[in-house]
């Protein structure tokens, strides 16, 4: 397991070029967002999800929510109704994940046809997801567990270590992100939390 700051700007870098080390041999990080730690992994590697589903004893029927950096980014992974787009616009980055159509498979939806997706209020973690790429974002702690905001506490909680460690001290915590299901006729809130649908 390598461990890193990551507290301010020039920690992005090297943060970015570890995690990328690890995604290519199949790795998981373990890295803060803007309210809880959480375990991020190529959400298109088949390997890295089922590692994730592993360290959190999750069962793997369980759709894993992935952050993007952008616009860009969420939109080659979802397909996003016209009706939702201002709203989504003026909403993020923020702790709002939202349930959309995913444009092709992937290991992290599990197999539903759709995909959670977030762009978050973290401006060092949205600074390396552009270097990255989309990376999954479920909570680093075993299921059914309280979601961890330190480093330390999220390693205790977890089955076995992530290979690496991007330590930003102690996250806001609070409530996990607004879960919104945009997939219906009508927006279903599946989870409140600290932003209003």
């Amino acid at each position: 397991m390598r461990r890193l700051r990551f507290l301010d700007g020039p920690d992005i870098r090297p943060a970015a070029d570890a995690v990328r080390a690890a995604l290519v041999l199949g790795g998981v990080a373990l890295l803060p967002t803007e309210t809880f730690y959480g375990l991020a992994a190529d959400p298109r590697s088949a390997g890295s999800v089922a590692k994730v589903y592993a360290l959190k004893d999750r069962p793997e029927r369980m759709p894993l929510p992935v952050l993007v950096a952008d616009w860009d980014g969420l939109e080659a992974l979802v397909t996003v109704p016209d009706r939702f787009r201002v709203r989504l616009s003026r909403t993020w980055p923020a702790a709002l994940t939202v349930v959309l159509p995913a444009r092709e498979p992937v290991p992290a939806a599990a197999g539903t046809g759709t995909l959670a997706v977030r762009i978050p209020a973290h401006d060092r973690l949205r600074a390396l997801l552009y270097l990255t790429g989309p990376l999954t974002g479920t909570s680093a702690n075993r299921h059914g567990t309280p979601p961890p905001v330190a480093a330390d506490a999220a390693l205790a909680s977890l089955a076995a270590p992530p290979d690496v460690v991007l330590d930003g001290g102690v996250t806001a915590g609070g409530r996990p992100s607004t879960l919104v299901d945009l997939t219906g006729p009508e927006p279903r809130v599946l989870r409140p939390g600290p932003v209003a649908w």
